[in-house]
């Protein structure tokens, strides 16, 4: 019972982990704790699997590595980033037809900004 009981949370761990990994991933260029949330399910996920553990670490590593570099940047760099992640949540936006919902609510007919996937 005792070797059941160890197993099924293991794989509770491992499902919700991996979801909350995953959710996190999905959020990382948008504004908001998505590498956070990246860091928080490799947390959960690190309190039964030993790769979890060292994947942390290594994520932690580079993400202090990427912060350090851009910090290094001059100002054009780190504003072509900024636009980067602008443009990226702009068109996911747009792709998930926030766009449209929105003039749909405001009662404008403007068609372009309604994604092509719900036409």
């Amino acid at each position: 019972m005792e070797k059941f009981r160890r197993h099924t949370k293991k794989a509770l761990v491992g499902v919700i982990g991996g979801l909350v990994v995953l959710v996190g991933l999905v959020l990382i260029p948008y504004p908001g704790p998505g590498w956070l949330i990246v860091f928080g399910g490799l947390a959960i996920l690190a309190t039964e699997f030993e790769f979890a553990n060292a994947a942390l670490r290594y994520a932690r590593e580079k993400y202090d590595a990427w912060v350090d570099w851009l910090r290094l940047q001059r100002l054009f760099v780190r504003l072509a980033v900024l636009t980067f992640t602008g443009l990226v949540i702009v068109v996911t936006v747009w792709v998930l037809n926030g766009f449209g919902i929105l003039t749909a609510i405001v009662g404008l007919d403007i068609h372009w900004l309604e994604s092509p996937l719900f036409r």
